[in-house]
């Protein structure tokens, strides 16, 4: 499936959504991404039907939903949204907030399974409490729940995560992440957090002052040197591995390709990919395989671009041997000391406690 649109939403004289021609697959994560005041919500707004001043071109999946000023109605897109601050009515319990949703859907369309989905989502044991009295992760598995239940062609997610803790956030993402797979339905996500996007992306729409900038894959977006992901941790690599569910002194091993990775924390079993973060400065680079060292991970590597930074610091970008890109960033001086240069073959070396899954 493919969404293919030009679409325009002014506001007042100070802000006006231009999104220019784009084209976006229908399948995985897609997200939105830029500063504040961008236009990801405008653009997500405009898709869904949802602002009536919306003007342009839009067609999902062969179906037209916006042509000139004429629109299909939100309702019939069957788009589930799950916001940043769940929207759920306080004075309700979970069951009447879930129900409240799945009585206002088409008399066409049944509800997705109910207790399947509850159990799915970790709330059926607080149905019968009220929204009130819940956290704010709990409370926005209630609005996954909500949106599931409505059987979405596709799901919109606007910076759901944004006003929970670190430990809320880690949790969702990885339900989020679990979601997508098992359910397959399309996700539109916004968020202005790299380590979000690292996390879920498959696809990323960058947007400034209401306008597409570009739309590229992760991959493609964090193997430029001045990606806009990268923030003030520096240049950041995410690989993409197959997981081995066995234990070897306390380390899990993550193949790529011919190589292997060891984590110190183990993925979950029914997964068969994970995405491994690992910062360009916790990657050290050697011209031989160093036998005594208590660095665990040495990959074969090929330098493919030097790419000087501030503070005479050197952005190293490697290609490792099943083709994945890793930055490493180190001195000038170490450079010129190793005499490091394209197509140069050497060993990037990665502390296991550097990388996050």
């Amino acid at each position: 499936m493919m969404m293919r649109g030009n679409l325009q939403l002014r506001f007042d004289e100070r802000f006006e959504l231009r999104s220019g021609a784009f084209e976006l697959p229908l399948s995985g994560v897609t997200v939105l991404f830029g500063r504040s005041g961008s236009g990801k919500s405008s653009l997500l707004r405009a898709i869904s039907g949802l602002d009536k001043r919306t003007q342009g071109d839009l067609t999902v999946d062969g179906e037209v939903w916006q042509q000139g000023h004429k629109r299909l109605a939100p309702q019939s897109r069957h788009i589930g949204f799950v916001f940043q601050d769940a929207a759920l009515f306080p004075h309700k319990t979970v069951k009447q907030n879930l129900a409240y949703a799945i009585n206002r859907l088409p008399k066409n369309l049944e509800a997705a399974d109910f207790e399947q989905i509850t159990h799915r989502v970790d709330i059926a044991d607080k149905l019968d409490r009220k929204v009130n009295f819940l956290s704010g992760g709990e409370r926005q598995r209630v609005a996954i729940a909500r949106a599931l239940l409505m059987r979405p062609k596709l799901l919109f997610m606007d910076e759901p995560l944004s006003a929970l803790d670190w430990r809320a956030k880690h949790q969702l993402l990885s339900l989020i992440e679990e979601l997508v797979a098992e359910f397959e339905i399309p996700l539109f996500y916004i968020t202005h957090t790299p380590p979000e996007v690292e996390r879920l992306a498959d696809r990323i729409v960058f947007m400034k002052q209401g306008t597409i900038e570009i739309i590229e894959t992760l991959q493609q977006a964090l193997s430029r040197p001045d990606s806009p992901l990268f923030d003030e941790q520096g240049a950041v690599s995410v690989l993409v591995g197959e997981p081995r569910h066995r234990v070897e002194s306390g380390w899990h091993p993550v193949c790529l390709g011919e190589d292997v990775l060891w984590l110190s924390e183990s993925s979950p079993i029914h997964v068969k990919s994970v995405r491994i973060r690992i910062l360009a400065k916790d990657v050290s680079l050697a011209l031989s395989d160093p036998k005594d060292l208590s660095i665990t991970n040495h990959l074969p590597a090929t330098i493919t671009e030097l790419t000087p930074k501030s503070e005479h610091k050197v952005l190293v970008r490697l290609r490792l041997r099943d083709g994945q890109h890793l930055f490493s960033e180190v001195t000038q001086q170490s450079v010129e000391r190793l005499n490091l240069h394209p197509n140069l073959e050497l060993y990037a070396l990665i502390k296991s406690v550097a990388m996050t899954e």
